[in-house]
Parts: C-alpha cells; structure tokens; sequence
C-alpha cells in the first residue's frame, strides 16, 4: 500500500489561537472538479453559501504553499490548500485563567468556569487552549484531557506536539489520580462516604446523560468534607471518566451540584450567569511524569463560592 507523505507545514499562522483549516484536493474518479473553484463550491457551498465561497476566493482566503489560489487553476489531485474559517460571534468570560505550573514540556492551568477546555461548536476563541496560546505564545500548546466548559479547576497541557502522546496516554490508561469539590444540599439521609458505581450513557446531541440498566461503567467515591447549614462541602474522586459523571452521581444521590443546568432539570438555554458558577472545581492532579519519573501533584489556587 503506498503510505500518504506528509502534509507540509501550513504558510498561514494561527489567528486567534486557532490553526487554519487544511484541506487536500482528494480523487476525482467522475472528472467533475476541473478547477479548484468547483471543488472548492462543490465542498462548502451548502454550508456557507457559494456567494462566501467566491468572496473568499477573490480576496485571497485560500492559500496553497505558493500563495493565494486563484479559483480558476485546474483541479490537482494530493494538493493541500488552508484557510481560516470565519469564527462565531462569542460573549468573553469574564475570568483569567491561572497557571499553576510551567516547565519546557507541560503547563497545568487553573481553568475558570465557563471557559471550554479546546474549540468546539460555539465556543472556538472563547476556549482556554485559544487564550494560552496567546498569551503564552505556544502555538503548538495542546490539552491532554478535557474539562467540562462549566468546571473549573487544573488542566493539563502539553507543550510540544511530540510530547502529547505520552501524557495523553497518561489519562487514557487512568494512572492519573483526580480529586474534585463540590458544593451540594447536604442530607444526613444520605450514608457518607460512599463509592457510587452505574453504567452512564450520553446520547448525541442530547445535553444530559443518564444511568441505565447494564454493567457498571463509572464509579466515584464521595465523602463530605464540611457541613454548612443545608449545604456541604464534598470531596470527589473519579475512578473513571464518564461525561458528567459526577454530576450524575451526586444526582443520584438526591445531592444535586448547587447552580447545575443540567442536573436534575435542564435549564432553558439562555445567556451565561457567571455570578451562578456550576459549584464543582477540580482541585488536584496526580501523576508520575512520564520522562522523568518524578512524582507530580499539583493543586488548584481557586475557591468555590457556594458556600459563602
């Protein structure tokens, strides 16, 4: 089988923290795109319309490792062209994200709520990967895991791309210990601590997951740190990595996350209360670095609110 070389590297550099989009010409086996202008209307015209297709052709918006590309060269199969897509209209979070620690090969960032760990959907710039990267200048800047956009707290990232895997991989076979707080009603029905184990599944395109019926797939375990009036303070620990997952179990418990949209009744989508913060913060991360062996623990500078 004939391996696909490399793609070189993009002639345009990051906007916004974003990396261009790249797009290689692929087969034509019915011969319908002569020039890159038809694949090109071919390609995005449903999506943004063939009128935005010229408009981005005459000025230039796509280019080849020679320069701008004009619609009217002929179609070449292989050929590698960039653009930057035309971001959403996104309402700034209104917090700074703090870095706990920086080395030559990770930074461990304190994430605000609200601000989404990488781009996606409608939060692109808005996201703690866009804003690192230019603040810190480290274009290559990556996460190694997610952070729900709502939970604030220590994220790990990965500053050169040939570093990414071994960390990545660090969270994929769960060798990394994670610790959360959160802010709930406290009931003294409820038997703490306790290890709640359930089989959680999230449906596309649906906002909250549910517990069904099967094999366990999630587990955490949950003690009460501090009782505040009818609120307390929780200490969570993920076993694995479900979506939402914590937010489902205390949930389940009758301890919903105080100020969670989701969890028990989806809130009506609607513009952002930062000054109503999902209560959940993930407070430490653990780790053996995997180059040098050193045992890592870092811990988060920011606090919960819920409490008073």
């Amino acid at each position: 089988m004939r391996r696909r070389s490399k793609a070189p590297t993009s002639p345009l550099p990051q906007r916004d923290g974003i990396d261009p989009v790249r797009v290689r010409l692929p087969e034509d086996p019915e011969g319908v795109w002569g020039t890159v202008r038809e694949h090109l209307l071919d390609r995005y015209a449903g999506a943004i319309g063939a009128g935005r297709v010229e408009d981005m052709l005459v000025s230039g918006r796509f280019v080849g490792t020679d320069g701008p590309v004009g619609g009217d060269e002929p179609y070449a199969v292989g050929r590698y062209l960039w653009f930057h897509r035309d971001f959403p209209a996104e309402t700034p979070v209104p917090f700074p994200i703090g870095v706990v620690h920086r080395d030559e090969r990770i930074i461990v960032a304190d994430k605000p709520h609200f601000l989404s760990t990488m781009p996606r959907g409608r939060h692109v710039t808005e996201t703690a990967t866009a804003r690192l990267r230019r603040d810190l200048g480290l274009p290559s800047l990556q996460p190694a895991h997610r952070l729900d956009r709502l939970t604030a707290g220590l994220v790990l990232f990965v500053v050169r791309e040939e570093d990414r895997g071994a960390y990545q991989t660090l969270f994929r076979d769960r060798v990394v210990r994670k610790e959360y707080e959160a802010v709930a009603p406290y009931d003294p029905a409820v038997g703490l601590p306790v290890t709640v184990r359930s089989r959680i599944e999230k449906e596309r395109g649906v906002m909250a997951a549910r517990e069904v019926p099967g094999e366990p797939n999630s587990e955490s375990r949950i003690a009460l740190v501090e009782r505040r009036g009818r609120l307390g303070l929780y200490r969570l620990v993920p076993e694995t990595g479900r979506t939402h997952q914590l937010r489902v179990h205390m949930n389940a418990l009758g301890l919903p996350i105080l100020h969670d949209p989701i969890y028990p009744v989806v809130r009506a989508d609607g513009p952002e209360d930062f000054a109503r913060p999902l209560q959940l913060l993930a407070r430490t991360l653990e780790f053996t670095d995997p180059f040098t062996g050193v045992a890592m623990r870092f811990e988060s500078r920011s606090a919960l609110s819920g409490l008073g």
